[in-house]
């Protein structure tokens, strides 16, 4: 992926070691270029508009039925041939699904990077889809309990408004340095302090 070159990633780890050596909690950053294929879409456009494509030649020609289907079939593999680029598919899927898929996503990763299994609940899920353009911010209860309510949504606004200024380092930075000082307030660190999880940028593939 390129939305961070190799100095940003180690820009943003250094970021949540230096924000956890002021915590017993523990900060997950994850970034994934997309959390669905959406390789359904072009197949469905080109479908719906393959139907249509007969009833006004049809209705308003005398074309021949094997000349009908030919156009049919033709329109059928141009649409998907256009609208198969990512970037096209997914912008044709309805921003509640894009959303619902990326929360999917978001909640998987929580689960597989074990930050449900931390000493406290203190796990935080710091979450980007670039496709979908969806960020958001997964708190274990134990963190989740003692933060006003809004308080990562804030964050979260203010790291997708860096994304769309084309600082997507530094939206991440801000994002760990904040969610840090909530980790430190509320769990501050202890005599027994083990680094449960990953203190790199977590890079999927879409």
């Amino acid at each position: 992926m390129s939305i961070f070159s190799d100095q940003e990633r180690t820009r943003i780890s250094n970021a949540i070691s230096a924000a956890e050596n002021k915590t017993s909690g523990e900060i997950v950053a994850v970034v994934t270029d997309a959390s669905d294929a959406y390789h359904y879409v072009p197949f469905l456009w080109a479908a719906l508009a393959a139907l249509i494509v007969p009833w006004p030649l049809i209705h308003f020609t005398w074309m021949k039925v094997q000349w009908i289907f030919l156009i049919q079939l033709l329109v059928f593999l141009a649409l998907i041939a256009a609208l198969w680029p990512r970037r096209i598919r997914t912008a044709l899927v309805p921003r509640s699904i894009r959303n619902a898929h990326a929360h999917r996503r978001a909640a998987e990763q929580f689960l597989v990077q074990n930050l449900h299994t931390t000493a406290g609940r203190t796990g935080v899920l710091i979450f980007v889809s670039v496709a979908e353009r969806h960020a958001e911010i997964l708190a274990d209860r134990g963190i989740d309990a003692k933060v006003p309510p809004g308080t990562w949504q804030e964050i979260v606004d203010s790291l997708t408004r860096e994304i769309s200024l084309g600082h997507p380092a530094e939206g991440f930075v801000q994002a760990i340095e904040r969610t840090g000082q909530h980790l430190s307030q509320h769990f501050p660190p202890g005599s027994r302090d083990p680094n449960e999880l990953p203190n790199h940028l977590i890079v999927l593939d879409g």
